[in-house]
């Protein structure tokens, strides 16, 4: 892992202290930015998440599907976890803390908006990062690029229903026009826009070339919307810094019970560690990319929706790399 990577969440919490320092010196400039929108999408944003997304989506490689057939246990696994169980599971844990549980302590419109952004959350399987979790544990770096394709090209058709049906659900307004859209621009025209770049340069040394020296423009991309949004978000968490530990609270639930769910079926269909190990972690962790960028789009900058997408990130690292040792431990447990 590259320093930036390791140290992703420290990263990301002074980028949110900046932001909301910024918020608070420098008000006019933050709302300069989230003015500049067309059709509820902010072009600021939607420039930094392609920085953000394009350098992953260059690594999808559609002759990997061919691979499927070949070892199905750990593709039907990973296809079960992120697609019919992990949103379902995101949702309702959504619903329970923050309609039942943290219902004295929080707004019922501020509720609303929390739960979309762990819906959001919740139906984003990881993509790079994976490959990062992947190659601590060992794993097979082939079949995780396999999973990694085959995940990013049922997300071009699946996020959106999803997204739609459990914001349904839960009785909150969907503009399915809104979410379309983004779908398409932050999924499927990176998609496109990195199959094409991948064809042009040809071999694999000429890709990943390639996308080592783009990738710093990942993670400058997303210091930058963080930098935004905590901008505009900043007084929330001065008046009400609880809300991030109360959001966090079913995240990491989330986190290590779908990483159990996944790591047990492996072992107990005698899946090899080296494709158990990262298929689980590509459940447990997120799109967090795709998910900060469409619950902009769906509901806009300063929204709580935006603002639970961001806490996400900045839970996620050190929850991986815990569940990265645990994976390392029990490697001999596997056959």
């Amino acid at each position: 892992m590259s320093i930036f990577e390791r140290y992703l969440s420290i990263w990301i919490a002074l980028a949110m202290a900046f932001g909301i320092v910024l918020g608070s010196i420098a008000p006019g400039i933050v709302e300069l930015i989230a003015a500049a929108e067309i059709a509820r999408v902010n072009l600021v944003v939607a420039v930094l998440i392609w920085a953000m997304v394009f350098p992953m989506m260059i690594g999808v490689d559609l002759h990997a599907l061919k691979g499927a057939v070949k070892q199905p246990k750990g593709l039907t696994i990973t296809l079960v976890v992120n697609w019919l169980i992990k949103p379902f599971t995101m949702a309702a844990l959504a619903v329970l803390f923050f309609e039942v549980v943290f219902a004295p302590l929080i707004a019922p419109e501020d509720a609303q908006q929390y739960i979309a952004g762990l819906i959001l959350i919740g139906a984003a399987p990881c993509t790079a990062m994976v490959f990062v979790w992947s190659q601590l544990t060992r794993g097979d770096e082939g079949y995780t690029l396999l999973q990694v394709s085959v995940n990013d090209v049922v997300m071009v058709f699946a996020f959106a229903p999803i997204v739609a049906f459990l914001l349904g659900v839960t009785d909150i307004a969907v503009p399915w026009e809104t979410l379309v859209i983004s779908v398409v621009l932050f999924v499927a025209l990176p998609l496109g826009a990195g199959l094409l770049t991948r064809a042009r340069l040809g071999d694999a040394v000429r890709i990943d070339a390639f996308r080592d020296r783009i990738k710093p423009l990942s993670i400058a991309g997303l210091i930058a919307t963080v930098v935004i949004l905590f901008g505009l978000q900043g007084q929330v968490f001065l008046d009400r810094p609880l809300v991030i530990a109360l959001i966090a609270t079913p995240i990491l639930i989330q986190s290590y019970g779908i990483f159990i769910l996944a790591y047990a079926a492996a072992y107990a269909l005698r899946v090899p560690h080296r494709i158990a190990a990262p298929y689980a972690l590509i459940g447990t962790s997120n799109f967090f990319e795709l998910a900060v960028a469409v619950a902009i789009s769906l509901f806009g900058l300063n929204s709580g929706a935006a603002l639970a997408t961001v806490v996400g990130v900045l839970v996620e690292v050190p929850v991986m790399l815990s569940l990265v040792a645990f994976a390392n431990r029990t490697r001999l447990k596997f056959t």
